[in-house]
């Protein structure tokens, strides 16, 4: 049941952000990751939103939304995970991320004041599939410094849950610009793209 309450709990969120038009504000885009990190006992910076470009050649970050900023990642990129699940086209989980080689730039960049950089420790990732494509991935983490409490493993059942939210937002990515506006500002509402 908590996967059905979610599902619908993310998709009212779309819709309100659909409603709201143009590209979804930072507050938006923090509550969505709020509620979808809750579900997994996870936090907000544990949250990723990936969209694929829409040449198909990279990653660009929808979530965090100070990693939008950062750069891209080439779906060239050996070792990257988020790379990897939209080639195999499936769900992968990581629960000795620490030993899995992989680019750890994103992980170097504090979100925030409170949220510091921390490597993460165990990652589940999915891609968001919409009408038979994939359209990015969504991830979940547990970060921490090694030896820390982080919480539980993932389970295939996390990842079916992850899967059914990954296919709303997914489908939503698809109807919203790729580039951010450049006035892109921490609203409570979408600012619309420049015509």
């Amino acid at each position: 049941m908590p996967e059905i309450n979610l599902s619908l709990n993310v998709a009212k969120l779309v819709d309100e952000m659909r409603k709201a038009g143009g590209f979804p504000s930072d507050d938006a885009l923090k509550t969505l990751a709020v509620q979808i990190g809750n579900a997994f006992g996870a936090r907000k910076d544990e949250v990723a939103i990936l969209r694929l470009a829409p040449d198909g050649m990279a990653l660009r970050f929808l979530y965090p939304t100070k990693l939008q900023k950062v750069g891209e990642i080439p779906m060239t990129t050996a070792h990257s995970l988020a790379t990897k699940t939209i080639r195999d086209k499936r769900a992968e989980i990581v629960n000795n991320f620490s030993v899995y080689k992989h680019p750890t730039v994103f992980e170097s960049v504090d979100l925030s004041a409170e949220e510091k950089a921390n490597p993460i420790q165990k990652i589940m990732s999915v891609p968001m599939v919409t009408e038979g494509k994939v359209a990015g991935v969504i991830q979940i983490s547990r970060k921490g410094v090694p030896g820390d409490q982080i919480g539980p493993d993932f389970t295939p059942k996390d990842v079916t849950e992850l899967a059914a939210v990954g296919s709303i937002v997914g489908k939503y990515s698809t109807e919203i610009p790729f580039e951010p506006p450049a006035a892109h500002k921490h609203g409570a509402g979408a600012h619309p793209p420049k015509a």
